[in-house]
């Protein structure tokens, strides 16, 4: 939804709005000062803004940086501070507004956006699935491969999966069924249809977790967990840290969909046929597209090993640079990258309230409250129920951006108060959770409204492999990767 519309109930309009100040006309709890109670009160409203979704989320977390900015005095510094010789609150405040924008993370986002857009301009990113989909598409298994290894080189470059795999993979699958006369919303489905669906959206979960950059929201967790516990986590840590667990799913998603949701249609040349002639139609390699894959190489190689000599998002804007010098996108490109920058504002902005929340006093109020309540637990115990608790909350949220800026500071703050449980150990088990978590629902995350939409997942059956897939995912990475971190850490 891009602005208000007359089908935009006037409740939701409303609701943000009358839950701040409901929240703020309740007395202050011990412990916490005024002001850091008043700045929770609006940071809840942006929340539910952001769940009920009257506006975009650019907007609500535009207006919710303002507003707080303008109502500095009362909502974002303390009396000591506002005493201070020399303190300017109208200066500082606009400060705070705007320090979403100078974060290196937010920058890495809006980098990665630029890779997608060289990806769809060149054609490479559907040149890839074709070429995979050919060399694998005999057989049906084969074939759930080579859509899963598509989308995972697609994925450390793409930070949206719904551009990856609802704008690039699924194009290119949707057109395969009916080669088999496997059509949507007809008992044929099960023939093709229903396996290579979720083996698209089940692999592109996998992938949201595996890589930091190939989901908005992996790098907007890792920033407000920085702005809130001050634990830092690169692009390298990430990926080692879930790797083992994350290429082993990979390698089994493929096979427990053709178990659990067995097609009919075991092998055909028909798809390879097609994928064949499809290539045909394309041609040679482009400049452009050797171009792109020698950048995305680069960057890859530098993401992961040059961490000591160029910052991650600087690496982003210099491919962005290269891009630009030889024509595989332009200014005008940019600039009409809408996704890119409307993300760029709401992540920017989203970071500054949670940053603040931390600033205020409020988080460390709450944790220090909650770690009261369960300090009797065993760190590790209250660890992983954090973790499931975490996880388990996704069937309320339709937007993994949505359940991070909503959660995320709540469940650091409450494992902060936990007396000997080590954060950097919990921020690492916790966050690669976020891609895995998209698999519950058919609303859990960008992908799914489009594969179910697709005729090919009726409900029931998306809502029953929703549940055994979330569950293989949470268990695989409780069970192995906890020990494996163990080992890291």
């Amino acid at each position: 939804m891009n602005s208000v519309t007359h089908s935009t109930p006037r409740w939701k309009l409303f609701a943000p709005l009358i839950i701040a100040i409901i929240v703020a006309l309740i007395p202050t709890p011990d412990g916490v000062a005024p002001h850091a109670w008043y700045f929770f009160a609006i940071f809840l409203g942006c929340v539910v803004g952001l769940i009920l979704e009257p506006l975009p989320g650019a907007v609500i977390g535009l207006i919710g940086v303002t507003l707080i900015a303008l109502l500095s005095r009362w909502v974002l510094f303390s009396p000591e501070q506002l005493a201070a010789e020399g303190f300017n609150p109208a200066n500082q405040a606009f400060s705070w507004a705007v320090s979403g924008f100078t974060n290196s993370t937010v920058w890495l986002i809006f980098g990665a956006f630029m890779f997608a857009l060289g990806y769809e301009k060149t054609g490479l990113g559907r040149r890839i699935s074709l070429w995979l989909v050919n060399a694998m598409g005999k057989r049906t298994l084969t074939l759930g491969y080579a859509v899963m290894i598509s989308d995972t080189i697609l994925a450390p470059f793409t930070p949206s999966n719904t551009a990856r795999s609802a704008g690039t993979i699924y194009p290119v699958i949707r057109n395969l069924p009916p080669l088999y006369d496997s059509h949507p919303n007809d008992p044929s489905m099960k023939r093709m249809g229903s396996f290579l669906m979720w083996t698209a959206l089940a692999s592109t979960c996998v992938t949201s977790s595996l890589f930091l950059t190939a989901m908005a929201p992996n790098l907007l967790a890792v920033a407000l967990t920085e702005s809130t516990t001050g634990i830092q986590i690169n692009w390298g840590q990430w990926f080692m840290a879930i790797a083992p667990v994350g290429i082993l799913l990979l390698l089994l998603v493929p096979l427990l969909c053709y178990w659990l949701c067995a097609p009919e249609v075991k092998a055909g040349h028909e798809i390879s046929d097609w994928a064949r002639d499809e290539l045909k139609q394309l041609g040679t390699l482009t400049r452009n597209e050797i171009l792109l894959v020698v950048m995305v190489v680069t960057a890859l190689l530098l993401w992961i090993f040059g961490g000591g000599i160029i910052s991650a998002s600087l690496v982003g804007l210099v491919v962005i640079c290269g891009m630009l010098l030889t024509g595989i996108v332009t200014w005008d490109d940019i600039l009409n990258n809408h996704a890119a920058w409307n993300t760029f504002v709401w992540f920017a902005t989203l970071v500054a309230l949670a940053g603040g929340l931390s600033q205020v006093g409020f988080v460390s109020w709450f944790g220090n409250v909650v770690g009261g309540q369960v300090s009797h637990f065993n760190p590790m115990v209250a660890m992983v129920a954090l973790v499931v608790l975490f996880y388990a909350l996704h069937y309320f949220f339709a937007s993994i951006t949505a359940h991070v800026t909503a959660l995320l500071p709540v469940i650091l703050a409450a494992a902060s108060g936990i007396a000997g449980l080590d954060m950097q150990l919990f921020v690492l088990l916790l966050l690669p959770t976020l891609g895995f978590m998209g698999i519950l629902t058919p609303y859990g995350t960008g992908p799914s409204p489009v594969y179910y939409g697709s005729g090919y997942l009726p409900s029931a059956l998306f809502w029953r492999l929703g549940a055994i897939f979330g569950l293989i995912f949470l268990v695989a990475w409780l069970v192995i990767g906890l020990p494996w971190l163990l080992l890291l850490t």
